[in-house]
Order: C-alpha cells, then sequence, then structure tokens
C-alpha cells in the first residue's frame, strides 16, 4: 500500500512559480514510476509529467515541457513538480498518482492517488 499526499498548490499570478510535493507512505516508492496528473474543471484528468524509480527517466506533456521539472527524493519518499511560467491555463487540481507499470501509462494504469492540491493561476 502506498498512501500518497500532495501539497504546495494555491493562488499565483501569471508568469509566477510553485513547487508542488507528493509524500509518500510506505516503504516501497522507489519501487514506483511516479505521475503528477491535472484535472481543469468539466476537463479529463490528463498526464502532465513522470519519472521512474531511478529519476533518470522523465516524460513531460507537450504542453508543460520545458516549464516544469518533475523530480524526486527516494530517502525522503517524494516526488516534486516545479512549475515556472505559469499560465492561466495551468489552473486545475494537481494529482499525484503512483504505478509499476511504466513512465507513460494512462489513468487507469495508476495504482494510488492523492486527492489532489489545487493550482490557480490568475491572469
Amino acid at each position: 500500500q502506498v498512501q500518497l499526499v500532495e501539497s504546495g498548490g494555491g493562488l499565483v499570478q501569471a508568469g509566477g512559480s510553485l513547487r508542488l510535493s507528493c509524500a509518500a507512505s510506505g516503504r516501497t516508492f522507489s519501487r514506483y514510476f511516479m505521475d503528477w496528473f491535472r484535472q481543469a474543471p468539466g476537463k479529463e484528468r490528463d498526464l502532465v509529467a513522470a519519472i521512474d524509480w531511478s529519476g533518470r527517466s522523465t516524460y513531460y506533456a507537450v504542453s508543460v515541457k520545458g516549464r516544469f521539472t518533475i523530480s524526486r527524493d527516494n530517502a525522503k519518499n517524494t516526488v516534486y513538480l516545479q512549475m515556472n511560467s505559469l499560465t492561466p491555463e495551468d489552473t486545475a487540481v494537481y494529482y499525484c498518482a503512483a504505478t509499476q507499470r511504466g513512465l507513460r501509462v494512462g489513468v487507469s494504469s495508476m495504482d494510488y492517488w492523492g486527492k489532489g492540491t489545487l493550482v490557480t493561476v490568475s491572469s
């Protein structure tokens, strides 16, 4: 079992930055691929970024590539999402998720989810 708790969301002006954190319980954190998804009102939940167990392989959605950075600290059981140059289109609830199925897998393939943290970007 892995429990995930996100933090770091909030209100920020366009062009600003936020860093999201996802703290995981359990001693098997390092075995999991870790993902960040986001869901805007009325839209589907989309994959934003993913990272493998070692931190050496990452994936980014086209919409965030070059602006967002995913990283992890296995000693702290934590995954991060550094978000820079935020735009109102980044407004969404951001979810942390864990899977053992691979780096780029969909919503239905995730094994564990956090409850989400709201990011609001004002124009």
